[in-house]
């Protein structure tokens, strides 16, 4: 094997976040046109102007979202078996509204009633608001603990309620990330559209691009007074996959020990404010491509920032705090994930070439005259 057991643990725990990452940056900006829809646009043309503007590339975009989904599964099958087993409702409402998005573009045109129409344009908005503020409020579910062991025969017992995952702190986490996606959305509107649509998407980006800058800021100070989880027992990188041989002890600011003894991380937070000014300065400039830069910096510096802070934790568990999912304790057997990385490194750059052909032949604006009745 190319690479010994610690690497390959760190490289899958690297590319998960790398997955998470393009999933949000290119997905989020189709959650956050949808979002802004009914804001943005008034009338049935400048509807079906902002729904072209990512017609022809959602579906694409959500290849992330199933590339992340089996990385999961196949290099973390612990963190695969708690977490979609726990979070079950919210992932059927994530789920169901990611299908309904798709739904609500092909049916929209098939009649020109606009009650009909509009009920299709509430669904989209539906499908962009619901997943963007459902993936925050996980996130701080995340960080918070969830509540879940196993038994000796590491079968994994979830013992939490939905709307148990409904605290404070997930709700600000949530609003964070719907704020997130929704100026990544406008950004997006302000270089594909043109017209009123666009100047409403700069009015909604600036005050989207405030409220991130805001509640992250909020969140911070948050975190560093919460409790987090520090393992006490060395662990062995090249050691089996079981979460039952360790000790895990909560205490208030925890989840800043590792900027604290690597300054540098400090950085990535830092960036996550920088983007969120960068793509405010971009659209009261109305320059669009300084506004989408900044707005995926601040994007993947923000999902970033939960990553470093927790790591080596993956999943801590609330009830039973020596059962969290720990990068060194929870992934799959060296071979499997050396089979993946090998995988991996033939089909990615396929993928990442596709897409960016796709993004090249589809560039460029779309305006109201440019919407034919055949189109979505």
């Amino acid at each position: 094997m190319l690479f010994d057991y610690e690497t390959l643990r760190l490289i899958w725990w690297a590319l998960l976040g790398v997955l998470l990452v393009a999933f949000a940056i290119t997905d989020g900006f189709d959650m956050g046109v949808a979002a802004l829809l009914p804001a943005v646009a008034r009338t049935d043309g400048q509807r079906r102007q902002v729904i072209n503007t990512v017609g022809p590339v959602w579906e694409g975009n959500q290849v992330w979202f199933i590339l992340g989904g089996g990385a999961i599964f196949a290099a973390w099958p612990a963190l695969y078996a708690v977490s979609f087993s726990g979070f079950y409702l919210a992932m059927f409402l994530i789920l169901s509204a990611l299908i309904i998005r798709p739904v609500a573009f092909k049916f929209r045109s098939k009649r020109e009633e606009p009650a009909w129409r509009a009920r299709w344009d509430a669904a989209l908005c539906f499908s962009g608001v619901v997943p963007a503020l459902i993936f925050g409020v996980a996130v701080g579910n995340v960080l918070q603990g969830v509540p879940f062991h196993f038994d000796s025969s590491l079968r994994p017992f979830y013992t939490g309620s939905f709307f148990g995952l409904l605290n404070p702190f997930a709700l600000l986490c949530g609003v964070v990330s719907l704020s997130m996606l929704v100026l990544h959305g406008a950004t997006w509107l302000q270089i594909k559209a043109d017209g009123e649509p666009a100047a409403r998407a700069r009015a909604y980006g600036k005050i989207a691009a405030l409220v991130v800058i805001v509640l992250f800021a909020i969140g911070g100070v948050w975190i560093s007074q919460m409790d987090g989880y520090r393992i006490m027992t060395d662990m062995n990188p090249e050691g089996p996959s079981n979460p039952l041989r360790k000790e895990v002890v909560l205490e208030a600011g925890v989840w800043l020990a590792n900027f604290r003894e690597y300054p540098l991380l400090w950085l990535v937070p830092l960036a996550g404010f920088a983007g969120a000014l960068l793509a405010l300065l971009g659209l009261q400039t109305q320059r669009g491509a300084l506004s989408f830069i900044g707005s995926k910096l601040s994007v993947a510096a923000i999902i970033t920032t939960v990553g470093v802070a927790m790591f080596p934790m993956i999943l801590p568990s609330s009830t039973q705090p020596g059962h969290s999912l720990t990068v060194w304790d929870s992934s799959s057997s060296h071979y499997t994930l050396g089979v993946m990385l090998f995988s991996t490194a033939l089909l990615l750059p396929i993928v990442l070439l596709y897409t960016a052909w796709v993004y090249k032949v589809l560039w460029g604006k779309v305006s109201e005259r440019d919407v034919s009745k055949d189109m979505y």
